[in-house]
């Protein structure tokens, strides 16, 4: 396919503004500021299909188009772009904001212009301090172009830009948690009803988009709506998109595809093939972490968010993780449970407790000192997460661990009933 979001890349004349103009930047600013009004540019972004690249799949203008349509000069609109890429297994955003940072830019004012947003704040994750100062970069060239600030490109409509870092806080991923942290305050998720689109930041009308989402945005409002449903799988799941491919393949990396790229192409022909030709492929996870696992006989799929959804899993952030016969699957699903524990902020209790249980539990199976009911417990403890907490990540905890339990559980059994591991290693006082 004709590279889109990763057509500048291996361009290092577009970091620089004069570059990215030179390859066609910004011209699908100033048609919409010049030519569209913003109801315009939220419509054409509706009829186009886009849908969130953060993880939701939920539709971009459709959200959008939650915002108010007047302006309360008390309540200024505010739109964040979610820069704090912490899902395992994901780096599609970091690459664009590192090689691309005026398409990030130019998607995000454009996204400010659709919902009459004051202001833009990129929440940069708090390690990606060259990606940082490259979008810093990238504003201050933005500001001495007109492109931001006052009066863009006489149109009179003002927006700013900030670069915001984080502190490092997985949790501030969620929408919710993220403006908690800008405001100031601790990265707690927030009750919802109210929706950002009626009490955002600082009590704002305020929407939240992913990296990958806003940098689509130039393309549609360039090309149409009608030429971006001719790219993937109409009606819903149209668009390029960015897998991430690591584990056990030869060519690990960010590939860019139509949207609904079947997974077996993405392994063996993009990716390939498995690193080692006699090590078969054993499971997948296909969108970071936080999602349901597949085994090797599920992964004639293709990868996108309704195909998944109908495999009992989801796209999730696209971060698909490869794992061949030589996976312990209980030391993989171990090692999660020690992510979400460490990163759960603790406000929920099911959460708080039951991320702890879940990793004590695991990592006492991998010790070799598990017990026949732990598996029971396993899936008890994840069904008492699921749905009790005020945002996703004990969800993102709980649903692996019962995918891995559910679909590997005669590994889980062997480490039990034998303290060794099916793929041959012997467990020796927990240590590999």
């Amino acid at each position: 396919m004709e590279r889109i979001l990763t057509r500048n890349v291996d361009k290092p004349e577009a970091l620089t503004l004069s570059g990215y103009e030179a390859l066609g930047g910004y011209q699908a600013l100033r048609k919409a500021v010049s030519s569209m009004t913003p109801d315009a540019v939220t419509d054409e972004v509706k009829k186009s299909g886009l849908r969130g690249r953060g993880g939701a799949g939920f539709p971009c203008g459709l959200k959008w188009s939650f915002m108010p349509k007047e302006v309360d000069p008390k309540r200024p609109h505010y739109f964040l772009i979610n820069a704090d890429e912490s899902e395992p297994g994901t780096f599609k955003d970091r690459l664009l904001m590192e090689k691309d940072p005026h398409l990030v830019l130019e998607g995000s004012l454009l996204g400010a212009y659709a919902i009459r947003a004051k202001a833009v704040y990129i929440y940069i994750r708090g390690e990606f301090v060259h990606e940082a100062k490259v979008l810093e970069r990238a504003v201050a060239e933005a500001y001495a172009r007109n492109y931001a600030g006052a009066n863009i490109l006489g149109s009179g409509w003002s927006c700013d830009l900030v670069v915001h870092r984080g502190a490092g806080a997985y949790i501030c991923g969620e929408e919710t948690a993220l403006m908690s942290s800008l405001e100031g305050n601790r990265g707690y998720p927030r009750l919802k009803p109210p929706f950002p689109a009626v009490s955002g930041v600082w009590g704002c009308p305020t929407t939240i988009n992913n990296v990958e989402t806003v940098a689509n945005v130039p393309f549609i409002i360039e090309r149409g709506a009608d030429w971006y449903l001719t790219v993937g799988k109409a009606p819903k799941n149209t668009g390029p998109k960015l897998y991430c491919l690591s584990g056990h393949v030869k060519r690990p990396g960010v590939y860019e595809a139509p949207l609904g790229l079947p997974m077996k192409e993405l392994i063996y022909e993009l990716g390939g093939g498995m690193l080692h030709g006699d090590r078969p492929l054993k499971a997948v996870i296909p969108g970071g972490s936080s999602v349901p696992v597949l085994r090797a006989e599920d992964c004639d799929v293709d990868l996108d968010f309704d195909a998944l959804a109908a495999k009992g899993t989801m796209l999730g952030s696209a971060g698909v993780m490869v794992m061949d016969s030589s996976t312990c699957m209980v030391a993989a699903m171990a090692r999660i449970a020690h992510f979400y524990h460490h990163e759960s902020c603790g406000q929920c209790t099911p959460c708080r407790e039951g991320c702890g249980w879940l990793e004590r539990v695991l990592n006492r199976i991998e010790a070799g000192n598990g017990m026949q009911q732990d598996l029971d417990l396993l899936l008890s403890v994840s069904n008492n997460i699921i749905g009790n907490t005020i945002c996703a990540l004990g969800d993102a905890a709980a649903m692996p661990a019962i995918s891995f339990v559910t679909k590997f559980r005669d590994e889980f059994q062997h480490h039990i009933d034998h303290r060794s591991c099916l793929t041959g290693t012997l467990l020796l006082q927990g240590v590999r």
